[in-house]
């Protein structure tokens, strides 16, 4: 059974910083793409990044390039998403998701969430202004 758990979320001020984390446990080795996605109040989930694990390829949306890094430690078998210069309008619920088995990167980087079957319960972020 596959279990992503995340943690890191919190409420702070626009501008300051947050590194979210997403533990993976019985995840097959042949999956090879894990993402980060939102959902704010009233509207539709987004893809905020996804790492190909493999080679280690990262993709953006382009609401976060530039602000947002996903990384992975395989020793910890974690995925993380460090967050600066936040905004009030990256306030959402933040889930981790997997995807079931080995994709291709173009797939990966399309940021798709009905391409990932297992997901996390999420982790609230709060941004003030």
């Amino acid at each position: 059974q596959v279990q992503l758990v995340e943690s890191g979320g919190g409420s702070v001020q626009a501008g300051e910083s947050l590194r979210l984390s997403c533990e993976v446990s019985g995840y097959t080795s042949r999956s090879n793409c894990i993402g980060w996605f939102r959902q704010a109040p009233g509207k539709q989930r987004e893809g905020v990044a996804t790492i190909y694990t493999g080679a280690g390829s990262s993709y953006y949306a382009d609401s976060v390039k530039g602000r947002f890094t996903i990384s992975q430690d395989n020793a910890k078998s974690t995925v993380y998403l460090l967050m600066n210069s936040l905004k009030p309008e990256d306030t959402a619920m933040y889930y981790c998701a997997a995807i079931a088995t080995w994709t291709w990167s173009s797939v990966c980087s399309r940021l798709e969430d009905r391409s990932f079957a297992y997901w996390g319960q999420g982790t609230q972020v709060t941004v003030s202004s």
